[in-house]
């Protein structure tokens, strides 16, 4: 069976080329390197797949200050 591994629309000339690839394979997603597709690659289900990139294409949220910072009053 032959792998469709696909890159990434924003992937272009130059330094877009490192990228990673996706493939999808049955009911989970592969990821691999662009610039080293014989090296290993990484497998998720396809939800938890789809879970990380909405998180990755969301607003960051503000890091918490710790605890001990906040309650001596330096921020």
């Amino acid at each position: 069976m032959t792998t469709n591994w696909r890159k990434s629309s924003y992937s272009g000339s130059g330094d877009g080329n490192a990228c990673v690839e996706i493939a999808v394979n049955g009911p989970c997603i592969s990821v691999r390197d662009s610039k080293a597709p014989a090296r290993a690659t990484v497998t998720f289900p396809a939800s938890a797949f789809t879970t990380f990139v909405e998180t990755l294409k969301s607003p960051t949220p503000e890091p918490e200050q710790p605890v001990a910072i906040r309650s001596q009053g330096i921020l």
